[in-house]
């Protein structure tokens, strides 16, 4: 598949850690995501939608655009030694703001690898306003989990 077709997709884990099975258990932390509100952003090959499904239970998520991943870098961004991403650090890489990085990352002429010493996972906070829906139940059904489409950025908004 082009690199230029692939979409992002962000992925929150929603569900704490207990009564979790072993093999979920190990699917979770190879998508890094051992706590609760902790978002990865990964892209739609075969391999990563196979590992959603096995934790569809636990985590939600759905593709990401420009602006959600802006927010995301912006608020919630950290390099080693927990400093934050700034636009300083991204002008060393050839872009005037984190808004035209996150434009560029999602127009596959740039990797969030790029950024030396970005840290991988997101640490965002519980959503303003709470969840809307059940925590239990998935997200066609009216709770919060599995696949919900361009629906994630407005829970990024609120939990970034």
């Amino acid at each position: 598949m082009p690199k230029e077709n692939r979409k992002l997709l962000a992925v929150i884990r929603i569900r704490g850690m207990v009564g979790v099975r072993p093999e979920v258990e190990h699917t979770l932390k190879l998508l890094r995501l051992v706590r609760k509100f902790h978002c990865v952003i990964i892209d739609d090959r075969p391999s990563y939608i196979g590992m959603l499904k096995r934790v569809k239970d636990w985590v939600t998520w759905g593709e990401i655009d420009a602006e959600g991943l802006a927010i995301l870098l912006r608020r919630r961004g950290r390099l080693t030694g927990n400093e934050r991403l700034t636009d300083e650090h991204v002008k060393k890489l050839g872009y005037e703001s984190i808004e035209e990085f996150a434009k560029a990352v999602m127009e596959g002429k740039a990797k969030l690898s790029d950024i030396p010493g970005l840290k991988p996972v997101f640490r965002l906070a519980p959503p303003s306003g709470g969840f809307k829906g059940s925590i239990k139940k998935p997200y066609g059904a009216g709770g919060e989990l599995g696949y919900r489409g361009s629906a994630i950025n407005d829970l990024i908004r609120r939990m970034a």
